[in-house]
């Protein structure tokens, strides 16, 4: 019942990303908005503190590497658009896709794996490769838009 209610909730939080998502293309842009969400997630690691969730070396290196390999389809699907004076994350077809993939694919490795791995170590293990996607792909976002934002002033 629990395994059931969990991919539930991580089905509505994906959801939930996506609304946000779509949504914030919709208004202009900046660096805080790029580099500040990595940076909240990033207070989740204290989870490593309790031995229940730490993980062995082996299952650091698979969470980053799978982590890493998701992350190119988010930095390819990511880009930013000129509109007027702002900003703008530019609308991409794909990455409702890409987005829904991964938390299905999340969510198959979860099915496959808990008879493994004890639930605190794979939801460290899921926890470090959300991380591991998302740090990279914040900071190719960021590099895009610096570049975009320097094109802008040196254009002027």
């Amino acid at each position: 019942m629990y395994f059931l209610f969990s991919i539930f909730i991580a089905f509505l939080m994906g959801l939930g990303v996506l609304v946000i998502r779509m949504k914030a293309q919709n208004y202009p842009t900046n660096t805080k908005k790029i580099i500040l969400p990595p940076f909240f997630m990033a207070t989740g690691a204290f989870m490593y503190v309790i031995p229940y969730f730490r993980l062995t070396g082996a299952e650091i290196l698979e969470a980053v590497i799978v982590g890493l390999f998701f992350s190119i389809f988010l930095i390819v699907t990511s880009n930013f658009e000129v509109k007027g004076k702002d900003i703008y994350m530019k609308r991409s077809k794909l990455f409702p896709v890409i987005l829904i993939t991964l938390l299905l694919i999340r969510t198959i490795g979860k099915i496959f794996l808990s008879d493994a791995l004890d639930p605190g170590q794979l939801g460290g293990m899921f926890f470090l490769l959300a991380f591991s996607m998302i740090v990279p792909w914040r900071i190719a976002m960021y590099l895009k838009y610096k570049k975009l934002r320097d094109n802008m002033t040196t254009v002027k």
